[in-house]
């Protein structure tokens, strides 16, 4: 007797599982799925995804799985996901800089119609809809804070410039970060330019005092 068949699970869906397990709004390349298939493999898969609608294609080479909004429609996905897929492929990090940066610290409503990440990755740019995405590449020490609450704040401040770096600014950043973060800032100081190393030992001073750091030399 000839053993039973096993229907084993298709390239498609398989991508199909991993891309529902990454939820609605999630984006993604290509490279996210070799491990499953061949080059040739997953983007065919890809296309047929996107032709049944059940993915969408940003542009070349970059997919997302989209939110949908009861009157909006399809949601295009924030910046800072579409430039850390691109990042992931390319195993770069990114430092979001300019009015973004100020913008994801709650200084700014406004979502500038470039949005400018830095990275140690190669340079290129996105445009997906009306909103363009240029990742420019940079020296080492300004990605030394990459990732982290300090890389954002040097970012914004260099946007906001020294005199538009005013008490109520300190205030407000001193009183919506979360007091863990604004004391990690301390270690990051000395790597911040000379004039916002006092800002960032405003940020950070109610922290220090209250947990017996001392703040760094300048």
């Amino acid at each position: 007797m000839k053993p039973l068949a096993v229907d084993r699970p298709s390239l498609e869906s398989k991508l199909s599982k991993r891309i529902f397990g990454s939820g609605r709004g999630a984006v993604f390349t290509p490279s996210h799925f070799f491990d499953l298939g061949s080059r040739d493999a997953v983007d065919q898969a890809l296309s047929r995804l996107t032709a049944t609608g059940t993915i969408r294609r940003l542009a070349r080479g970059l997919y997302d799985y989209p939110k949908q909004h009861t009157v909006l429609g399809l949601l295009l996905p924030s910046p800072d996901t579409i430039a850390k897929a691109i990042a992931t492929r390319d195993a770069a990090r990114l430092q979001p800089t300019g009015a973004y940066a100020a913008n994801l610290l709650g200084l700014s409503d406004q979502v500038p119609a470039t949005v400018v990440f830095l990275t140690d990755g190669a340079a290129r740019t996105v445009q997906v809809g009306t909103q363009t995405i240029a990742l420019r590449h940079t020296t080492p020490r300004n990605m030394a804070t990459a990732g982290r609450l300090s890389g954002l704040l040097i970012q914004a401040l260099r946007y906001l410039g020294q005199g538009g770096v005013t008490p109520e600014v300190v205030d407000y950043l001193r009183t919506t970060l979360p007091a863990s973060e604004r004391l990690a800032l301390l270690r990051d100081i000395n790597l911040a330019p000379a004039w916002m190393r006092p800002y960032f030992s405003e940020i950070a001073a109610v922290d220090a005092a209250a947990s017996g750091a001392s703040l760094p030399c300048n």
